[in-house]
């Protein structure tokens, strides 16, 4: 325990020292950006899988929002996901046709930040693989963050009726609770660890085993379960957005809660990294 303090305090230096306030507030601003190209981008490959026959077609609009916001305050995430459901319902399959490209190098740049920020924390000096690799990686992030979504939106359409038929067989193993809402919302939080998980492991380019990765990981989803309702108490409770920002207030509180997001995020990252470095003057000093 006595070197999980250290590492978090010498954590909590190295983001200060190493500018991460200045990379959270590019990683908030960047994912806000990239939210509405992800979104059009997850329709887009829906409708490829779609047509290609690879996907159910239970999963509809509403399903996959649920997997991008399910874990948002709805304070916050309802004003954001309202704006998205109206571009994505107006802007159809088409988006995929006539701009892929543009479309998954916009959605991109949200992974792109996250790399930058990660890598940061990770090394001490800038990121030693090219600029192809580095853009490379984010769109294959932003491509398969998509069909991520697209198969959580599946499960969680699939998996109820399937509970629900088990159920209507065997009442006696009570599964109805399963096929509520409690159910979407473990597929959603796996749907985060795992995401959380690929991006501590691949983007920063440092080849680290799981097991070095998950106090982080932990730390992070700790903070972010503390912060999300504590920002949402706030928010419903304290909150003059709306008398300051006017029609503004939806997206402003969405981007200062994804600020503290990537800040917890950031600091996550350097935990590892203090917790790394530690470990290896330990083993230096033996």
């Amino acid at each position: 325990m006595d070197i999980l303090w250290q590492s978090f305090l010498d954590a909590l230096r190295r983001f200060s020292t190493k500018g991460g306030f200045v990379r959270a507030s590019h990683v908030a601003l960047s994912m806000m950006l990239a939210i509405f190209p992800f979104c059009i981008l997850v329709l887009s490959v829906a409708g490829m899988l779609s047509s290609a026959g690879l996907s159910a077609s239970g999963a509809d609009l509403g399903d996959m929002l649920d997997v991008v916001f399910g874990t948002w305050p709805d304070a916050i995430a309802e004003p954001i996901e309202g704006e998205v459901r109206a571009v994505m319902e107006t802007s159809g399959g088409s988006t995929l046709t006539f701009g892929v490209l543009l479309t998954l190098v916009f959605a991109s740049n949200g992974f792109e930040a996250v790399r930058l920020a990660i890598s940061a924390a990770y090394h001490d000096r800038d990121d030693p693989r090219p600029i192809w690799k580095q853009r490379l990686l984010a769109m294959t992030f932003a491509i398969c963050g998509a069909v991520l979504v697209i198969l959580a939106g599946v499960f969680s359409v699939v998996i109820p009726i399937y509970v629900r038929f088990v159920a209507d067989v065997a009442p006696i193993l009570h599964l109805e609770a399963l096929a509520g809402k409690y159910l979407g919302s473990a597929v959603t939080t796996g749907v985060l660890i795992f995401a959380l998980a690929a991006c501590h492991k691949w983007l920063p380019g440092v080849q680290r085993p799981f097991r070095a990765l998950w106090p982080g990981i932990v730390l992070t989803l700790v903070l972010w379960i503390v912060c999300a309702y504590g920002f949402e108490f706030y928010i419903k409770t304290f909150s003059t957005y709306s008398v300051t920002y006017a029609g503004l207030a939806g997206v402003m509180s969405a981007l200062v809660f994804m600020y503290l997001m990537a800040a917890i995020f950031v600091l996550g990252a350097e935990f590892n990294a203090s917790l790394g470095a530690m470990a290896k003057e330990r083993r230096g000093s033996q």
